[in-house]
C-alpha cells in the first residue's frame, strides 16, 4: 500500500473526519468562542481514554479497537480548570474581533483591514488605543490625514479589550457548523430573557 495513501487513510477515515468534539473547561464554559475550541475525534478519545475529560455527550458514530469500543465524544469536560488568559493577544484577528468585523468608520463587512487613527506619518503607533478596522474604500479615503480634517468620524473609540469582552463578542460570530449537542454549552451562561 502506498506511504501517503495509509497516512490519509490514518488521520482522516472517512466519515469520522468531520466528528469535532467541543472542549469545555472545567467551569463548563468553551475555552473559547472565536475560535471555538474543538478537538478532533481523535484527540477527543485520546483525552476520554487518558482520564483527562469527561464525556458529556457522543455522536453515533463509534470506533473500535482490537479490546473495546467507543462512541465519539462530541462534547468533552476538562477535569483540570485551565486558567484563562488575561491579556489579549494583539492580532489582526483579535482587532477585527474588538470591532465586530466591521468597518470603524462606516460600518462596511468585509474587505477589511486596519488603519492608524494617528497615522504612522504623524508619529502614531500600532496599538489597541490607535488602530482600527476598516475598510479599503475609507482607508485609502483617510490616507495619512488627521482624523478631523479626513471629515471622517470614528463609531466608537478604540482601546485594548478584556480576555472576557473578546469570548463574549466571539459568541456573536458561531462557526458555520454547530452541532446540536453542543448548543447548550456555548450559550448556558448567558442572560436569559424576562
Amino acid at each position: 500500500m502506498d506511504g501517503d495513501f495509509r497516512q490519509d487513510f490514518v488521520h482522516e477515515p472517512g466519515s469520522l473526519k468531520h466528528n469535532p468534539a467541543l472542549v469545555l473547561n472545567a467551569d463548563y464554559r468553551p475555552l473559547s468562542y472565536l475560535p471555538l475550541s474543538l478537538w478532533t475525534w481523535q484527540e477527543a478519545v485520546k483525552a476520554a481514554f487518558l482520564d483527562r475529560v469527561t464525556i458529556l455527550s457522543e455522536y453515533d458514530e463509534v470506533v473500535r479497537s482490537p479490546t473495546m469500543e467507543i462512541r465519539i465524544p462530541s462534547v468533552v469536560v476538562l477535569k483540570d480548570y485551565v486558567r484563562p488568559q488575561k491579556k489579549v493577544a494583539f492580532t489582526r484577528f483579535n482587532l477585527f474581533l474588538r470591532d465586530e468585523f466591521c468597518c470603524q468608520y462606516c460600518g462596511a463587512r468585509g474587505d477589511l483591514t486596519f488603519d492608524h487613527v494617528v497615522p504612522r506619518a504623524h508619529g502614531g503607533v500600532t496599538s489597541w488605543e490607535n488602530v482600527v478596522a476598516a475598510c479599503s474604500k475609507c482607508n485609502l479615503r483617510k490616507g495619512s490625514q488627521w482624523l478631523h480634517k479626513s471629515g471622517m468620524a470614528l463609531r466608537k473609540p478604540p482601546g485594548q479589550p478584556s480576555a472576557g469582552q473578546l469570548m463574549n463578542l466571539g459568541r456573536k460570530f458561531p462557526p458555520n457548523h454547530l452541532h446540536d449537542s453542543w448548543i447548550d454549552f456555548l450559550y448556558w451562561d448567558a442572560e436569559l430573557e424576562r
